[in-house]
């Protein structure tokens, strides 16, 4: 599994998310603590927005942590919103085009986890692409294919309805499943961070949320980037979260309104385990 961050707030370095933290995105490329892995060495990726609306985007092969150029560009490039991505491949070769986030016009996205039987589908979901979508496609992930999917379903006019239309559409073309679809994205449009997490099993790729964090931002990320998780919250499976200037909006994937959607962030120091998490998401998922 793969591991992200993406973060909203004042224009910081982009080292104080991506490298400074004591378990920044850097260093749970080789020290993950919540994934089947704990190295994520398949490649990495950094989006960041500034003036032009389109993120500029810096993706390579190499593992983070031997890229002699990640850590000066993150020193040297401030951003108010940037995303980044350390891959560990679960479909897909090794290869810059298959490294997340992918970026289409203003939106950069990513992923964390698979499309079940994704090669048993993969031929029948491309063809629901537009042709200039379909065009677009530079990969062979089950990310990017999302990603444009998302797209095809509108996300620029409705974020959440987009992603419901899309699992909906998955899931018809699943069927029944022999593998479980597990899927944690994030992605943006340079104003808004969206996320959300979903699975057939309840068991989808984790998913924190860090308040209050360098210079009043506010944190999206796979894991915690601290020791100290007194400023995190986990985002349960099955829920779909907007991070804006405007603070933050959390509603379920399901067409279910939350009646009070802080109430349904678990304190992250409560799951301390990945097993301990992913029981808790699916109870409160289901309350």
């Amino acid at each position: 599994m793969c591991r992200f961050v993406a973060y909203h707030g004042p224009t910081i370095p982009l080292e104080r998310v991506i490298v400074l933290p004591n378990h920044s995105l850097l260093d749970q490329s080789q020290n993950a603590t919540e994934a089947k892995l704990s190295v994520n060495g398949d490649g990495f990726g950094v989006a960041w927005y500034g003036q032009d609306p389109t993120p500029g985007l810096y993706r390579d092969i190499l593992p983070a942590w031997s890229d002699g150029n990640l850590r000066d560009l993150c020193r040297m490039i401030e951003a108010p919103l940037f995303l980044a991505h350390v891959r560990a491949s679960t479909i897909g070769t090794t290869s810059r085009e298959n490294c997340h986030p992918f970026r289409h016009g203003r939106w950069a996205f990513m992923h964390n986890g698979k499309i079940g039987e994704f090669r048993r589908v993969r031929r029948a979901l491309e063809a629901m692409l537009p042709d200039d979508l379909y065009e677009a496609r530079c990969g062979s992930t089950d990310s990017e294919l999302l990603f444009l999917l998302l797209l095809a379903q509108g996300l620029t006019a409705d974020p959440l309805a987009a992603v419901r239309r899309t699992l909906d559409i998955i899931a018809a073309e699943q069927g029944a499943l022999s593998e479980p679809t597990r899927i944690t994205c994030a992605f943006s449009d340079g104003q808004t961070i969206y996320a959300f997490r979903t699975s057939s099993d309840g068991r989808s790729p984790s998913l924190y949320l860090g308040r209050d964090m360098d210079a009043g931002g506010t944190v999206l990320a796979s894991e915690p980037l601290e020791v100290d998780l007194a400023r995190w919250t986990a985002v349960p499976d099955g829920q779909f979260v907007a991070l804006n200037g405007g603070g933050l909006d959390i509603e379920l994937l399901a067409k279910r309104p939350l009646d009070n959607a802080e109430a349904r962030l678990q304190p992250a120091q409560e799951l301390s385990r990945p097993e301990t998490q992913i029981e808790t998401a699916v109870s409160l998922s289901r309350a």
